[in-house]
């Protein structure tokens, strides 16, 4: 699961959950997957992604050494800002770990890479 896949997941549909966001993540494997860098597909996808959760989810699989704690001003035209994000984005992988709901505490299993989001019948 890359860590812009994560960005956009949510234990909202849970039961007695009203945000559910950003699951936490605790993580037994991860790997730095090189995936060619595209500026201009990193530079809409930042529009989208909640920087300081991306932050959060680089401290917690312990890659958080170079991501800048705030977007910088004109991320469009800096190719070393774009580089970056790309980095966290795109190449650094939870193969396996589970997610954990802010609120309850539900984990979801994530196992070779896919995050299992299923809730159980009694959960929704």
């Amino acid at each position: 699961m890359k860590l812009l896949t994560h960005n956009m997941l949510t234990s909202k549909c849970l039961k007695g959950v009203t945000v559910g966001y950003p699951l936490g993540i605790l993580a037994k494997e991860v790997k730095v997957v090189e995936v060619e860098f595209n500026p201009e597909f990193i530079s809409r996808m930042i529009q989208k992604v909640d920087w300081p959760a991306l932050c959060k989810a680089a401290e917690n699989v312990g890659h958080m050494n170079e991501l800048p704690p705030t977007l910088v001003d004109d991320y469009e035209n800096n190719e070393e800002f774009l580089k970056k994000a790309h980095h966290f984005l795109m190449e650094i992988e939870v193969i396996n770990g589970d997610l954990v709901c802010p609120e309850t505490g539900r984990k979801f299993p994530v196992t070779d890479g896919i995050p299992n989001m299923l809730a159980n019948e009694d959960e929704v």
